[in-house]
């Protein structure tokens, strides 16, 4: 008998009905209310890149629990910007939260994060592979 494993992309199931509808609101000019974001993989471990212009790092939050990734972000709007009438607005909003599932080959301990130019880096890193271990089976 042959069992086939279909490669796991926790990606795949969220991103593309998430992009329809930031494209659909953004066409009638409503802000979006998250970031964009690209997520890859090297042999080595799994990235996630937020797009959060106007955001400074101590804005930004991240946790990692029970192979979940949650990035979230809160900026205080000037007084100045909160008596704009907007006509366009295609900036994030001030809060915003994305959740990602990370796969189960995650080392989601050493999770790492670097923030440059209104992007925000998340390191993953791979687990080493197990490899199997042969077992001596001795007579009783």
């Amino acid at each position: 008998m042959t069992t086939t494993i279909a490669r796991w992309t926790p990606f795949i199931d969220f991103e593309p009905m998430e992009w329809r509808m930031r494209r659909l609101f953004q066409g009638f000019g409503i802000t979006p209310t998250l970031p964009a974001v690209d997520a890859y993989e090297t042999p080595t471990e799994l990235v996630v890149e937020l797009e959060v212009p106007g955001f400074e790092e101590r804005e930004l939050g991240i946790e990692v629990s029970d192979h979940t990734l949650t990035v979230h972000g809160t900026r205080t709007r000037d007084t100045e910007e909160t008596e704009k009438t907007f006509i366009l607005q295609e900036r994030l909003e001030s809060t915003f939260e994305r959740r990602f599932t990370l796969p189960p080959d995650t080392d989601t301990a050493h999770v790492k994060a670097v923030f440059d130019n209104g992007v925000l880096e998340v390191h993953a890193p791979k687990l080493a592979p197990v490899t199997p271990q042969k077992v001596e089976i001795t007579a009783a």
